[in-house]
């Protein structure tokens, strides 16, 4: 057993189950950020002018639209979970360090504080996972493959 099944194995057997609501208020978050970046793509390729970002912008705005809707709806619905948070980690690590630090680290800077919650709470489902109320659990159950 690896480093990665044991971590899998560990957050499966130590995940209570008010932690599944959290899971889908997050997907809840970032899916809504996502649509709000779709709406106003023109600000979020200003943010990545702000940030000096060196490749094309115009594929990092994609990819921060696709990974924020997919990934939060992903989330929400506890399917493929861990892979959702993946994509998830570079984007709040760049909006925590790149972009809200160009407003400072201050009390009244509120989207850094959305950030960095976020993102402690992303690092957390990569250990914990899906949990129970989840499509990842509905799938791995016995006999789910005859049910469809």
């Amino acid at each position: 057993m690896n480093l990665v099944q044991k971590v899998e194995h560990w957050g499966d057997k130590h995940h209570p189950r008010w932690i599944d609501i959290v899971r889908i208020a997050l997907g809840i978050i970032i899916f809504a950020k996502g649509v709000g970046f779709v709406n106003d793509r023109a600000a979020v390729a200003e943010l990545f002018r702000e940030t000096n970002f060196q490749l094309s912008i115009w594929s990092a705005v994609h990819y921060v639209v696709f990974a924020h809707l997919v990934g939060g709806l992903f989330m929400i619905l506890g399917l493929k979970t861990r892979l959702a948070v993946l994509l998830q980690i570079p984007i709040l690590i760049g909006a925590v360090f790149f972009v809200n630090i160009t407003n400072g680290f201050s009390f009244l800077n509120s989207e850094f504080w959305l950030s960095l919650v976020v993102l402690v709470l992303l690092f957390v489902y990569l250990v914990m996972g899906s949990g129970k109320y989840s499509l990842d659990h509905l799938m791995d159950k016995p006999g789910y493959e005859r049910s469809i």
